[in-house]
């Protein structure tokens, strides 16, 4: 629980833990972003670290002079692409094992079909998409490889995807995270950044489940 309190206070409060940790450690804060940009997209197990607030207030934090904004964009897009091409990796050559192939109950090879086909038609936009949601980003890398996607065609929208989510919110937060009133809410914004992707995701299973009871011809769950 105690871990668990410390993980959201850092969350909510990532802008006070790195000035904190700029101005004890000075320029070895990169290697901390890149760390925990790396960890988040690219350990499976690890979906709760702090991305999309994390970029704002890095960015914040470069307009301000603390750190290099050329320096943080491609340090954290290096680690962007590296951690889902390291997730996508571990899907590709762990997950069947994991599951055993058509030697064990876990897997069905037919759901294992759909999914590769699906990826191969809309895995594309699903990379690009999901690196703006929470926790789904990452899991998508992973399932991609699992589902066998081609890795040249999971590595241009790894690219594609990480561009737009690294330099896109460092961006909006270089020129608008030290607006007074964007500082004076920015753990309202953080939640925000946290809830409405997530809502979003949850929305979006729930209508895909509901329309998949509809077409069985079962009644949907309220």
């Amino acid at each position: 629980m105690d871990i668990l309190m410390a993980l959201l206070d850092f969350v909510l409060h990532v802008d006070k833990h790195l000035e904190v940790f700029v101005q004890s450690y000075g320029a070895w804060v990169y290697a901390l972003l890149f760390l925990i940009i790396f960890v988040e997209t690219g350990v499976v197990v690890m979906p709760f670290l702090p991305g999309d607030s994390l970029l704002f207030v890095v960015g914040a934090m470069c307009g301000v002079g603390l750190m290099s904004y050329p320096l943080v964009l491609g340090l954290l897009l290096a680690a962007a692409i590296l951690g889902n091409q390291s997730n996508y990796t571990i899907g590709r050559y762990f997950g069947p094992k994991v599951f055993g192939w058509e030697n064990s109950r876990w897997f069905n090879k037919q759901a294992f079909d759909q999914a590769h086909a699906f990826y191969e038609k809309y895995g594309g936009v699903t990379i690009v998409a999901a690196r703006f949601m929470p926790f789904l980003r990452t899991f998508a890398p992973f399932v991609a490889g699992v589902a066998q996607m081609t890795r040249s065609k999971f590595t241009f929208y790894d690219v594609t995807g990480g561009a737009l989510w690294v330099v896109g919110i460092v961006t909006v937060g270089y020129f608008f995270g030290n607006f007074p009133w964007v500082k004076q809410h920015l753990d309202k914004i953080i939640w925000a950044m946290i809830l409405i992707p997530g809502l979003l995701v949850l929305l979006g299973a729930w209508k895909s489940r509901r329309k998949a009871a509809l077409a069985n011809g079962s009644t949907p769950a309220r």
